[in-house]
């Protein structure tokens, strides 16, 4: 994950506020220039299709500084190079930024929905699982969906990657055929006879997922 991903993860930029900020736009792309440190270095950032990006140049060579990516201790001058452009990218995201709860957009939406629908918000009970959340039925505390940040080949050993998951508890006859479709695997540290994993990156729509998700908040009642 680079460094810029890192940064903004969950994170959703204003695009108004990036104007505000400085970005100028150059068709479909805002762009944001800033020298630092003394002017040795000059950042130029880009936002384009939901995603910031960034290099970092030498003024003196205008050359990219490549030593920015490496892993280099931070009291090399690499790394103080990397950490006041870090800074940069900080306040940019202070400034110009709403918090999310997740990464994937399907996630945020998924969740969003529940909120609107249910109006109740996520619970995020675990400290050491910082990423994953649980709506409740507000009246009696039980569960309905969880939503978790995993690596892919928990659930796919073929695939690799972060991905983000829900569970949720359905009429156990349903489940097999659902697991042949694309979509769905086994329930992620669930009970696999009345729970279900679906994958929250698009690969199936919202309005399907939320008539799943409305069958498992039934069996909270």
């Amino acid at each position: 994950m680079t460094t810029e991903n890192e940064i903004f993860k969950r994170s959703q930029i204003q695009v108004e506020k990036l104007i505000k900020y400085g970005f100028k736009k150059y068709k479909n792309v805002y762009k944001f220039e800033t020298l630092f440190m003394d002017g040795e270095f000059k950042a130029v950032i880009e936002y384009k299709d939901n995603n910031i990006t960034g290099k970092v140049f030498d003024t003196q060579s205008e050359e990219e500084y490549f030593l920015l990516r490496t892993q280099n201790n931070l009291s090399s001058y690499a790394g103080i190079v990397k950490t006041n452009y870090e800074d940069i990218l900080k306040d940019i995201k202070e400034k110009c930024s709403i918090s999310q709860y997740f990464v994937l957009p399907q996630s945020n939406r998924i969740s969003n929905l529940i909120t609107q629908k249910y109006n109740i918000a996520a619970d995020f009970p675990w400290p050491e699982y910082e990423n994953y959340a649980v709506f409740r039925n507000p009246k009696n505390k039980k569960w309905f969906a969880l939503f978790m940040n995993i690596d892919k080949y928990k659930i796919d050993k073929s695939l690799k990657g972060e991905t983000e998951i829900v569970n949720l508890k359905i009429d156990k006859d349903k489940i097999p055929d659902l697991l042949k479709e694309k979509g769905f695997y086994p329930a992620y540290h669930m009970n696999k006879k009345n729970w279900i994993t679906i994958i929250l990156d698009d690969t199936l729509p919202d309005n399907e997922i939320l008539k799943f998700i409305q069958e498992s908040e039934s069996y909270t009642k």
